[in-house]
Parts: structure tokens; sequence; C-alpha cells
């Protein structure tokens, strides 16, 4: 099984509102980027949407280490999802998102680890920017 890496981090400016999501996927010495947005949305939806994105992207199943500077998402992974389905995703936030979570997740290794953000990580600061650059781009669209 290869070992990838997945950067994540996600944008809303004005939280709801314009956003976009960054990552980057490392395997070995290569590397892709990955950015989308959307017109209406928060930070923690693109926060998922972009680790969601990144794992749409691989080919075949992989051990990944999920990097996010997102409580939410790390803790979702790691902590959360199981009661979440048990519970049927009652009172859950962005149980859409959570949901295509799990069918792109099916058969991977994965692990979330959390890094502080803004703190000189140096993936998690260029995803950052992908992120936010994104978020402008829809932002200056409207």
């Amino acid at each position: 099984m290869k070992k990838i890496t997945l950067f994540s981090d996600g944008s809303a400016l004005g939280n709801p509102g314009p956003g976009g999501y960054g990552v980057i996927l490392r395997y070995a010495d290569k590397e892709k980027e990955i950015v989308g947005s959307e017109i209406h949305t928060t930070n923690n939806r693109m926060e998922l949407l972009g680790v969601i994105e990144g794992l749409r992207a691989l080919s075949e199943k992989c051990e990944i280490d999920v990097i996010s500077d997102s409580s939410y998402v790390v803790k979702g992974i790691n902590e959360w999802l199981v009661n979440w389905i048990k519970r049927d995703f009652k009172k859950v936030k962005n149980p859409d998102l959570w949901r295509e979570y799990i069918e792109v997740s099916q058969g991977h290794k994965i692990n979330a680890i959390w890094v502080r953000g803004h703190d000189g990580h140096e993936e998690n600061e260029r995803c950052d920017k992908l992120a936010r650059d994104e978020a402008e781009k829809v932002k200056a669209s409207l």
C-alpha cells in the first residue's frame, strides 16, 4: 500500500461566505496541488471538502496521513465519526460531506494529524494560501 501525505486547508470569507480549499498530495518526491471553491459556504465545509477532494484524486487505495489545522476535521475523522454514523448523523453539521468522506475513504487507511495553523508549518501555509486565493477569486467574481 502506498504511503501518501495529504495536506489540506479551507477558508471562508465571512464564514459563511465565498470559500476555497487547497490540498497538497505527496507521494515520495512527487506532489500534486488541488484547489476548489464555492460561492457561499463555511470554513468547516471547505476544510472537509479539501480532504474529500484530495482522497477523490487518488487512483488506488493508500495509507494516508491527513495533515490539517482543523480540529473539526481531525477529531471528526479520528474520534467522532463512529458515533455520528451510529446516530445516523443526527445533530451533526455537514452530514452530506461526512457521508461523502465515508464513501471516498473506503479501503484507505487514514490517520488524521492536527497541526497548529498560521504557525510556520510549510505545507499548511501553502494550503492556506491556496484556499484563501480560491476564496478571493470567488469573491471577486460576485
